[in-house]
């Protein structure tokens, strides 16, 4: 059985749900308190084992490969400041592993994003993490999925359970053993009542490298993208699949309620920050009341 030792990120979409702050900071790059999201998620990937990192891009991204790369002006100021606690945290941003980028040309999904990674990848199993979902964890939600695809040696979605009311909004898990995880299907956004459990796939996964057959044998969708998902129902008629419950708190910081969630909910987490926090929402909800 191969290492898990690249991943995989999906970052070219265009944000629209947070303009006019996305027209020139890519989503990506919104702070979670004063971190950028996608550092979350590549810390989170470097936590769990991964090595090698490929963010697929668009060309308005600039300002993410800018952010893991050095910035030797900054470094330069920071140290005659003697600013050296900054000078570190700065430093270790480009150190956290071997990060690489690729541009999507063309915004064509998550399907096509992926497709792109297929030199990089080469024969290798890999992880997809995708940029609007962040998982806030003491384990690293990654590093429980590639603790089952090792138990398995099969792909590997991550899931978490959902309230029937918003299955919609996700890929369902249709199971062919519950108790094992072992998945039938995934049905992509279902209505309520056509929904086969509440098990959301929520941009987590470990993937064997005939993904990229998959991917090169999938027709574009209805709305001109080609899906992950489709590829991956693709493979499971030869290959395994099975579904992962993370034990994190999931937040999708591509809606603005999600992202506001997320910001307090890692804030909570500092202590120079925990008790002003908490004494301001009380006046915030106590003023509503």
């Amino acid at each position: 059985m191969q290492k898990i030792r690249k991943a995989v990120i999906p970052v070219a979409g265009l944000g629209t749900r947070f303009l006019p702050a996305t027209k020139a900071i890519p989503k990506e790059m919104l702070p979670i308190v004063d971190k950028p999201a996608l550092q979350y998620i590549i810390e989170e990937a470097v936590a769990s084992g991964v090595e090698e990192i490929l963010l697929i891009t668009s060309p308005s991204k600039e300002a993410i490969t800018n952010h893991f790369d050095r910035n030797l002006e900054l470094e330069m100021r920071l140290e005659q400041s003697q600013k050296y606690e900054q000078l570190e945290m700065v430093r270790s941003i480009s150190g956290l592993a071997r990060i690489y980028t690729i541009r999507q040309g063309e915004p064509l999904g998550s399907g096509h994003a992926v497709a792109l990674a297929e030199t990089f990848v080469g024969k290798e199993p890999f992880a997809v993490l995708y940029g609007d979902d962040l998982i806030k964890g003491d384990v690293p939600a990654l590093k429980e999925l590639i603790e089952m695809y090792e138990k398995y040696d099969a792909n590997v979605i991550g899931i978490q359970e959902v309230d029937p009311s918003i299955v919609s909004r996700y890929g369902i898990i249709s199971y062919e053993d519950q108790k094992t995880g072992k998945i039938a299907s995934i049905i992509e956004k279902p209505n309520v009542e056509d929904a086969p459990s509440t098990s959301a796939g929520l941009g987590r996964y470990i993937v064997k490298p005939e993904i990229f057959d998959a991917l090169r044998d999938i027709k574009i969708s209805v709305n001109h993208e080609y899906q992950f998902t489709d590829a991956m129902l693709l493979l499971m008629q030869t290959q395994d699949f099975y579904a992962c419950p993370f034990h994190g708190d999931y937040y999708d910081i591509g809606n603005q309620l999600g992202y506001v969630k997320a910001n307090i909910a890692y804030a909570m987490d500092r202590k120079e920050l925990q008790d002003d926090l908490k004494a301001y929402m009380k006046t915030i909800l106590d003023s509503r009341k």
